[in-house]
C-alpha cells in the first residue's frame, strides 16, 4: 500500500518539509500534561499558556530548536522527608513540543499565578512580484 499525503498533489511543487512538519506533529505524544491553551493576541502576535502548578522558574527550561519549541520541565525539590496523605499536584517532568512556522519567534516568557506564558510573533509577509524573462531558443 503507497502511503499518500497532501504534498503529493502535482500543485503543490516543494511542500515535502511541510508535509514531514506535519507528520512530525502528528506523532508527537498525546500527552495531555501539563494542559495548555493557545490564544491569538494580536494580528501577528500569539500567546501559549501551560499550566504549571508546583513548578518555578529554575524548574523550567524554553528552547527552540530546528523551528520546534520545546518547553522541558522537570522539579528539583523531590519533597523527601515529607508525607503526603494524598498527592493530587503532579510533580512528573514534562516535555511539551510546538512546531513554528517561518518567520515565527519567541519573544518573551513570564510566570504567572501557577502558569506560563511564552509570547510569539509573526513577521507580516512581504507581497513579492517577480518578472521572468522568457529566452529566445537558439
Amino acid at each position: 500500500m503507497t502511503k499518500v499525503s497532501f504534498a503529493s498533489h502535482p500543485f503543490l511543487l516543494g511542500f515535502e518539509q511541510l508535509d514531514r512538519l506535519v507528520e512530525r506533529t502528528a506523532k508527537t505524544g498525546a500527552d495531555a500534561y501539563p494542559p495548555y491553551n493557545i490564544e491569538q493576541t494580536d494580528q501577528n502576535a500569539y500567546r501559549i499558556t501551560l499550566a504549571v502548578a508546583g513548578f518555578s522558574e529554575d524548574d523550567l527550561s524554553i528552547t527552540v530548536e530546528d523551528s520546534q519549541l520545546v518547553i522541558r520541565g522537570q522539579q528539583k525539590d523531590t519533597g523527601e522527608g515529607r508525607v503526603f496523605l494524598h498527592r493530587g499536584i503532579a510533580a512528573r517532568q514534562f516535555q511539551r513540543s510546538f512546531v513554528l512556522a517561518d518567520g515565527v519567534d519567541v519573544t518573551g516568557a513570564r510566570m504567572e499565578n501557577g502558569l506560563l506564558h511564552v509570547d510569539l510573533t509573526r513577521q507580516a509577509p512581504s507581497s513579492v512580484v517577480q518578472k521572468i524573462e522568457i529566452r529566445k531558443s537558439q
